[in-house]
């Protein structure tokens, strides 16, 4: 889908700025991103952008659905442009998070959902060491 339409479906408004910053993001490759790796390549493309921008647009981006956070800890925060249900591994080496089809793994056993709540979704994040290896769709 072009980015304008993404953008107007998700009830966000086109500014140059969020034009800018989905054209890096949304070109047809999946791609985990960090808010620096953002603002790295909007330097490297001649963008004009600060880094809180950067944060804030990405932030828009989740909110809308267009876009999916993924908090690894404290200090790593990665944004994936797939947003289909699907798990990760993570190489804590490297930095590297690849992704894993959803329906490659089976998740048996989760409790029950307090009075009120129920279960949106189930995201599995593989926490590995050594060297990355492709498996599926895959992006870094």
């Amino acid at each position: 889908m072009p980015l304008l339409t993404q953008l107007q479906t998700a009830g966000l408004r086109a500014t140059p700025k969020r034009i800018a910053i989905g054209g890096l993001l949304f070109d047809g490759v999946d791609r985990h991103v960090t808010a620096d790796d953002v603002a790295d390549m909007a330097r490297k493309a001649g963008i004009k952008v600060s880094l809180a921008t950067v944060y804030n647009t990405l932030n828009q981006f989740v909110a809308a659905g267009i876009l999916k956070r993924i908090i690894l800890d404290t200090d790593r925060t990665y944004f994936d442009t797939n947003v289909s249900d699907h798990h990760h591994l993570f190489y804590e080496t490297s930095g590297d998070l690849l992704d894993v089809p959803g329906d490659s793994l089976r998740i048996e056993g989760l409790p029950a959902a307090p009075e009120g709540a129920r279960v949106r979704a189930v995201e599995v994040v593989i926490r590995m060491s050594g060297t990355p290896v492709s498996i599926g769709s895959t992006a870094g």
